[in-house]
């Protein structure tokens, strides 16, 4: 609503997060309105900045400015510093009582080690709100494990049940577990602010990949609880394990279609198909034998699919009774697609180095407040001096010893 504030503005996050998970949890937060600091480990930052696709033109030589980190840390301020200096933890401990938010993502240990343990931080800011993100969680014999999204993956029984019947696991193509995590720690932290403006009270947040990744389980924990090693959950490939008519279908060449097809819609899919003699085939006729000869099942519809002259038509056939499908679509394909664009779902933004480029969008869509199109990503400590004058009280002069002491750092291509 133009003229109000944003859902999140007045707040302010101290962010000492890097790589996927916790950046996602802090950009998701900036963009609902709040004041992220994002503190960047002199003297490159996060290590992101060296990854992705740099600016093409000559005179952005030497940036730290990349796609990957336009991605993750967009709507945020870039405060870099050198935190292994005494004077950098001094600026920062008189920073935390104008704090709302401090997010890190360090292995277990080493905030603390920083002397930024939350049982300090709470000394200087009772009310503060602290979230840790890592892969196995701040407690439990796996806490000391370093890791990243495919061994989360991997401990909460995910990898194992990716990949075909009879080959071995397959991993992902993409940190599912990062951003899912990062999106369900900015969950708690917005239910912490909730909290605490009822009671006054901050609190810890312990946020963890195995977690977000193990919750992911839609039905199988139960099952396996109660009847042990005799359910064991199995890798099927293509076709779902608990039906023949959900699944990935090959149409032609690398073209594939998918059907999600419950039990009660198997009439629909024969109507489309027009082979009612199929759900009289003594093999298709019931959920369980759809299920068993479920690779006949994907033969009788590859050969069907096939027909068609265009995967497009195929799909309309089956769209027209209503039977659950979508074309399997590359990356490149989803940048383009129509409804992809008409929702915004994929962003196009234009970034002073980088030009016209496609970014993700918030993955809920608010009334109030649309997602922005002109987004900024901060070169390495582009906001040191406002950070430094609006939260510790800083001169321009005390500023500049700071840089000539080393305990700031900065982009070279920015303006002196």
């Amino acid at each position: 609503m133009a003229g109000s504030p944003r859902m999140l503005e007045g707040y302010r996050v101290l962010d000492f997060s890097q790589f996927v998970a916790g950046p996602t949890c802090t950009r998701l937060l900036a963009e609902m309105g709040a004041e992220v600091i994002k503190v960047e480990l002199a003297p490159y930052g996060d290590r992101i900045r060296a990854d992705g696709l740099k600016p093409l033109d000559p005179k952005f030589k030497g940036t730290s400015h990349s796609t990957y980190y336009l991605q993750h840390n967009h709507s945020k301020l870039s405060f870099a510093i050198d935190m292994k200096n005494p004077r950098a933890r001094q600026l920062v401990t008189a920073m935390l009582p104008k704090i709302d938010v401090v997010v890190e993502n360090f292995a277990p240990g080493v905030i603390k080690r920083m002397g930024f343990a939350y049982e300090e931080v709470k000394k200087v800011n009772p009310k503060i709100i602290m979230c840790s993100i890592s892969m196995a969680g701040q407690t439990g014999r796996l806490s000391s494990k370093p890791g990243y999204d495919f061994i989360g993956q991997a401990y909460a029984g995910v990898t194992d049940g990716i990949g075909e019947e009879e080959g071995p696991p397959a991993l992902t193509t993409m940190a599912i577990g990062d951003i899912s995590t990062g999106v369900a720690a900015a969950m708690a932290i917005g239910f912490a602010l909730l909290h605490r403006e009822r009671t006054g009270e901050g609190q810890y947040l312990d946020a963890s990949l195995v977690d977000t990744y193990f919750h992911m389980h839609e039905k199988r924990v139960p099952l396996v609880s109660m009847r042990g090693d005799k359910f064991r959950p199995s890798r099927s490939g293509s076709i779902h394990p608990d039906g023949g008519t959900t699944g990935i279908f090959h149409y032609r060449d690398n073209q594939y279609v998918l059907l999600a097809v419950t039990p009660h819609q198997w009439p629909q899919l024969l109507k489309a198909m027009k082979m009612s003699g199929l759900g009289e085939d003594p093999r298709f006729n019931s959920a369980r034998g759809r299920r068993d000869n479920r690779l006949e099942l994907r033969d009788e519809i590859e050969k069907w699919l096939s027909g068609f002259a265009t995967r497009d038509e195929a799909i309309a056939v089956l769209d027209a009774e209503r039977v659950p499908c979508a074309p399997v679509l590359s990356v490149n394909e989803a940048v383009n697609h129509p409804h992809m664009n008409e929702r915004k779902t994929v962003r196009w933004v234009e970034d002073p180095q980088l030009g016209r480029v496609a970014i993700t969008s918030v993955p809920v869509k608010f009334s109030a407040w649309p997602d922005s199109d002109k987004v900024h990503a901060s070169l390495l400590g582009e906001d040191n001096e406002r950070v430094l004058k609006e939260l510790a009280g800083l001169s321009s002069e005390e500023i500049h010893k700071l840089y000539e002491q080393g305990v700031l750092v900065r982009d070279k291509t920015l303006p002196n």
